[in-house]
């Protein structure tokens, strides 16, 4: 089945097969065309131009005038498989109880796997459909989710069982990420190599043997795991071929990325905190630094650098971080929004991050994350706009009229 779609106002991030990310100043660029035509083939970009050079094809026809087309959403952070909420801990913060204070109160990490544990895979899976639908809704077309709230054998095969039939049921590209190494459980508080020969022995293993994840994880942190700790855990991710992808310099720099560089970690996420040896660190190499901006909107923690790091030559790229605690939302408009207004990404930057960038921090820039002859037909049609400037300066309105993923319209 063919879809043409005419008339577009604008076509964005169009590139070559070659251009899988994009760093620095290069970051500023967003190529397009005024005026265009997008031809689907099947799930598959097949064809696009300027409507003087629009083809006479068999093809159901859209009329795009006034539109903008781009690609959709690539999330490559996100925590999407939970049970229940922490709505309290929202308004604990108000009352000025610091993330770490709630963390020792038994709240945070810890309490999500109490409920977690005390879900049924089935009803697990339920609630993680409704945000599922919800992201796809508002122009994710790929997604990332961790493992992380089950801290016990049982808890995480059972989220990353959910994990995978999510990717089986679901049209979007999902990379499942297992991320044990989320917190200490209460029975290891005191015992953290006891809670690491767990994973490594016993946790990994049965994931390797159900197939049930591509990459691992870890929460380098102060008070959560060390340096050393976190490289324990990607050297024997890898050993079962398992790419690392590290929750970093959240709230403290404490060598974590360089670590991770040295083990070729594909992307270091969050970097609230980033120190002059960290760009330095970062430079040249094949990890891709990920900012969770509506994280520090919604706890009040610093933003990444973003201007510091883009400056220094580095890619960027920008994800939801979608979890119960500290970023109870999938919605990656807001996301780029968030990048422009607090971090002073230009909305050619933000767009960048938010596409070809992040499709980059999960694998799958070959192909997601633009608009190339031969990738994946996900794109985002917008309503009539005058200029996608739009799309994070009126950040409160949903500007989005169709979302398509694999060339079929999602309803």
């Amino acid at each position: 089945m063919k879809t043409l779609f005419i008339n577009i106002q604008e076509l964005l991030q169009i590139r070559t097969a070659s251009e899988q990310k994009v760093s620095g100043a290069a970051m500023a660029t967003l190529p397009s065309i005024k005026n265009a035509f997008l031809l689907v083939d099947n799930d598959l970009i097949a064809d696009f131009g300027p409507m003087e050079d629009c083809p006479e094809v068999d093809a159901s026809v859209i009329d795009a005038t006034g539109k903008v087309i781009l690609p959709t959403w690539c999330d490559s952070h996100t925590h999407i498989v939970y049970a229940g909420n922490r709505v309290q801990e929202f308004v604990d913060r108000i009352n000025g109880l610091s993330y770490e204070e709630i963390a020792n109160r038994g709240g945070g990490i810890l309490n999500s796997a109490k409920k977690l544990d005390e879900t049924s895979e089935d009803d697990l899976y339920e609630q993680s459909k409704i945000r599922l639908d919800e992201v796809m809704q508002q122009g994710t077309g790929a997604v990332e989710i961790k493992s992380g709230y089950g801290l016990t054998v049982e808890g995480e095969l059972k989220m990353l069982r959910v994990i995978k039939r999510l990717a089986a049921n679901y049209p979007i590209s999902i990379k499942s990420t297992f991320l044990g190494a989320h917190a200490f459980p209460i029975a290891y508080k005191e015992d953290h190599k006891g809670y690491i020969d767990l994973i490594i022995n016993e946790m990994l293993p049965k994931i390797a043997e159900e197939g049930l994840a591509e990459y691992i994880d870890a929460f380098c942190e102060t008070g959560y795991f060390s340096v050393a700790e976190t490289e324990r855990i990607m050297e024997a991710g890898k050993s079962y071929g398992l790419i690392p992808k590290i929750h970093v310099n959240q709230f403290n720099a404490i060598e974590g990325i360089s670590a991770c560089v040295k083990h070729q970690a594909l992307s270091v996420d969050h970097l609230e905190v980033v120190t002059d040896a960290d760009i330095e660190a970062l430079k040249g190499s094949i990890t891709m630094p990920v900012a969770l901006p509506s994280c520090s909107y919604f706890i009040s923690i610093p933003y990444t650098p973003a201007r510091q790091m883009i400056d220094a030559g580095l890619p960027l790229a920008l994800a939801t971080d979608f979890n119960p605690g500290t970023t109870p939302s999938g919605n990656m408009n807001f996301v780029v929004a968030t990048a422009c207004i607090k971090m002073k990404m230009t909305p050619e930057e933000a767009i960048n991050a938010a596409t070809l960038n992040g499709a980059y921090a999960m694998g799958i820039e070959k192909t997601h994350g633009s608009i190339t002859v031969g990738k994946k037909a996900n794109i985002i049609i917008t309503k009539p706009i005058h200029s996608y400037y739009q799309l994070p300066y009126a950040f409160g309105t949903n500007l989005i009229d169709q979302v398509w993923v694999n060339g079929a319209l999602i309803v």
